[in-house]
């Protein structure tokens, strides 16, 4: 998938099977009790949401379905570093009938604005080196105004197991077949992640585990 070289209907079925994917291990629910539970408190104005690596862009859609379904008011941006990926996420997000606004940005090169109440991204970190993982959680924790929020893979034989198995039960792409098992292999386990947001800065940050192979990350800014 980060292949630049990767072959355009290959990338689109890659992201298509990651989708489907994402909707059955709940990645939506993960990322939206946190981000629910703030725009509540702040209330009076829409809360400022951006998804960073967003890929196909189906979190950011989904949490902007559900914010419509219970009447919370967003306003959420995504980003990601492929324009084709961008030019996909924006057609899945229009054909959803949602407001999203997808743009390209490199998170490990360029500014993170410090325009967004939560800056989040979902299984990114398991494609980064460890000082790229603490850098970026740096950035994240000095630019949002309120929360980050991290929804990854967590390194272990069970999980090895059950994505193995789910990517090839769930996508006919080669390219989520080979992925999947290596994101695990480059995932990390909750302590590791725990350690790295300490070095960053992010001190309190709490770390839950989530079904059926995930971890969630939220930190919350000192006011």
């Amino acid at each position: 998938m980060d292949d630049p070289a990767l072959d355009a209907s290959e990338h689109l079925h890659a992201l298509r099977g990651l989708s489907r994917i994402n909707r059955i291990s709940r990645s939506v629910p993960i990322v939206w009790e946190p981000i629910q539970a703030l725009a509540r408190e702040i209330g009076a104005r829409p809360l400022q949401v951006l998804d960073i690596a967003t890929g196909a862009g189906d979190v950011p859609i989904g949490i902007a379905q559900r914010a419509q379904r219970v009447g919370i008011r967003l306003q959420i941006d995504a980003c990601d570093r492929s324009p084709r990926a961008v030019e996909y996420a924006h057609r899945q997000a229009e054909q959803a009938g949602v407001e999203v606004r997808f743009f390209e940005l490199d998170a490990l090169a360029d500014p993170i604005s410090s325009e967004y109440d939560v800056l989040m991204c979902s299984l990114f970190l398991h494609h980064l080196e460890d000082a790229q993982v603490v850098d970026l959680l740096r950035r994240m924790g000095g630019a949002t105004r309120h929360l980050v929020v991290i929804n990854d893979l967590i390194r272990s034989p069970a999980s090895f197991l059950l994505v193995y198995l789910g990517t090839r039960l769930f996508s006919s792409s080669q390219v989520v077949h080979i992925d999947g098992p290596r994101s695990v292999r480059a995932a990390y386990t909750m302590q590791e992640i725990q350690a790295m947001a300490a070095q960053a800065g992010l001190k309190g940050a709490n770390i839950a585990r989530r079904w059926p192979c995930r971890y969630l990350l939220v930190w919350r800014k000192p006011s």
